[in-house]
């Protein structure tokens, strides 16, 4: 994304807040123009000690003068703390608000290749230091170019040669500000790639540290942590090694143009082209010239933060939504189940190769179609398929004759319910976990689908009962028991098409029978996909289709199957004797 299109489109997040940045500005405004009068006022009584003129009256004045301005400079200045950084705030927010709408509307396609550290650096520390660039950005530009525009205006006003040489030394550095600018603005991006690397590492590393202890493998985690942190370090050392050249010039800068004032303006005074009381203005008015450059800057390591941030926040932004709502998408409602697969194919966005290919699949409502097959045949990726996770790449797929690219997402998704093998639930409480399947029900709804899945019995043994916290992803609940809240859910939800993804094959027999029993109330009168790795689970499916890498090779019943001695009964055969 271009420089210059990035900020314009970042600029419609000030557009609700121009009120305040205008006040902002003219606070600004005020705050400078108290600091350019104060050499003027030391000029003036200067002035006047040389021609014996300087009255008492006239010190009072001038005194309750700079008091009066000193007082706006403070109101000023309280303002643009206040109110700037809190506009800035609201800012940040808004933006954050949009990159997390934005992220929930990808699909997994995008998930498939990001790391979730990443995205977590993205949408905190990125963007705060968003929020300070956005606030102190047009006020430290404006600010600068008022005093220098002011004190040039004044300067020349006294002796426009001497203002010229001057001034003739501030290109030099910009010049040198140029030089490192893009060098330093490449090592600050650098620097916070690296710190979502190590965000990632280190949620990697928390969310399976139980494999870690299993393994005892805490000093290999140690040694891939400080790694990485020894990297970022590199990173930060390297970004701050340009910041030390850049500050370190202009600091040089500064001495220069000390001496130019005192050598040239001595070498004005001699000849009587100015007066001592022009040479303290001019000293005071490069102070104020320095300082406005040394806030520059600093304020330049806070400009290529922001920068940066803006950038990884619009490569989030302008991150395609590749599965959306079409124009003009119905409601799916009144759904009876009935799914269709129209010579669908499937091949991931990065690659050319086929996952599926040219499925025909025709399944009435009500009816339990159970998947079997081999490792990466596409089981999973062809019930992905129905709720759209994925979008098809030639095909169609039908929902009561309706193709389910015509209707909403959200309305398909509300009526498709899924079970996986590797259950998420929510750091929160069991009637929260429960509750996400219909957002809004009632406690005796959440009761009625727990125990339908069986889950009311061990729930109300639980130390709070459906208050329980259940931990980092349900971490304090055993495989079964986290299953059977997974499916307590989906009760609550009630969707007339079920998809179970190798519900069962990662709990032990006793939960498995358990389970195995939520499944078959959950499954009745619901057109079901059934992903078994357990055979012995889908016995009385209605239809048990085999799916390899050169599509459905078989389709039967159990017992259809098991009589053509093919690919099925292999497996079963094969299980059986495990």
């Amino acid at each position: 994304m271009k420089t210059w299109t990035m900020f314009k489109d970042f600029s419609k997040y000030y557009k609700p807040y121009i009120g305040v940045i205008i006040l902002d500005l003219i606070c600004a405004a005020l705050s400078t123009v108290c600091e350019l009068v104060f050499p003027m006022i030391v000029r003036y009584i200067t002035s006047a000690v040389e021609v014996n003129a300087l009255v008492l009256s006239m010190v009072l004045k001038l005194g309750l003068l700079y008091l009066f301005l000193r007082i706006v400079d403070t109101v000023a200045n309280y303002y643009m703390a206040y109110a700037g950084h809190v506009m800035g705030a609201r800012l940040e927010t808004d933006m954050r608000s949009d990159l997390f709408a934005h992220l929930q509307r990808l699909s997994f396609n995008f998930f498939d290749n990001a790391k979730v550290g990443q995205i977590m650096s993205r949408v905190t520390t990125d963007l705060f230091d968003i929020t300070e660039f956005s606030h102190h950005c047009p006020e430290e530009i404006f600010i600068a170019t008022i005093k220098i525009v002011g004190a040039f205006i004044i300067l020349g006003r006294i002796n426009l040669l001497l203002t010229v040489i001057i001034f003739l030394m501030l290109p030099l550095m910009l010049i040198s500000m140029i030089v490192f600018r893009k060098k330093m603005k490449n090592a600050f991006k650098e620097q916070r790639v690296q710190a979502g690397e190590l965000n990632a590492d280190l949620e990697d590393s928390l969310l399976g540290i139980r494999v870690v202890k299993g393994f005892a493998n805490e000093e290999l985690e140690k040694e891939k942590f400080s790694k990485g942190n020894h990297l970022l370090f590199d990173k930060k050392k390297n970004a701050y090694k340009f910041m030390g050249l850049f500050q370190t010039g202009t600091r040089f800068f500064d001495g220069v143009m000390y001496i130019g004032v005192i050598v040239v303006g001595s070498v004005f005074m001699l000849n009587g082209k100015i007066d001592a009381s022009d040479l303290i203005a001019y000293l005071l008015y490069i102070q104020t010239l320095i300082t406005s450059i040394r806030k520059i800057v600093e304020f330049t390591e806070q400009f290529q933060r922001g920068i940066t941030g803006i950038e990884r926040f619009y490569e989030i932004m302008n991150e395609p939504v590749d599965i959306s709502d079409k124009e003009g998408a119905e409601e799916l409602v009144n759904v009876k189940g009935n799914v269709l697969f129209d010579n669908v194919s499937f091949h991931y966005g990065d690659s050319n190769e086929e996952v599926l290919s040219k499925i025909n699949l025709d399944v009435k409502q009500g009816e339990n179609i159970a998947i079997v097959g081999p490792s990466g045949g596409g089981k999973t990726t062809l019930v992905s398929l129905i709720p759209r996770f994925y979008e098809t790449t030639e095909g169609k797929i039908y929902i009561d004759g309706t193709n389910i690219s015509d209707v909403t997402l959200k309305s398909l998704r509300n009526n498709i319910g899924i079970v996986q093998q590797d259950v998420y639930l929510f750091c929160g409480t069991v009637f929260e976990n429960i509750v996400y399947g219909l957002p809004g029900a009632t406690f005796e709804q959440v009761k009625k689908a727990a125990q339908m899945a069986g889950a009311d019995e061990f729930i109300s043994e639980l130390p709070d009962g459906y208050n329980t916290y259940v931990g980092e992803r349900g971490v304090k609940l055993s495989g079964g028991q986290k299953q059977r809240i997974s499916i307590a859910r989906l009760f609550l939800k009630n969707p007339p098409i079920l998809i179970l993804d190798e519900a069962t094959s990662a709990l032990d027999n006793e939960s498995e029978q358990i389970v195995q029993k939520s499944l078959e109330q959950l499954a009745k009168n619901r057109t079901t996909f059934t992903i078994a790795h357990r055979l012995t689970t889908i016995k009385n499916a209605t239809k048990i289709l085999v799916l390899t890498d050169e599509g459905i090779v078989e389709t039967g019943t159990h017992d259809e199957l098991l009589e053509k001695n093919g690919i099925y009964a292999g497996l079963y055969s094969s299980y059986t004797k495990m």
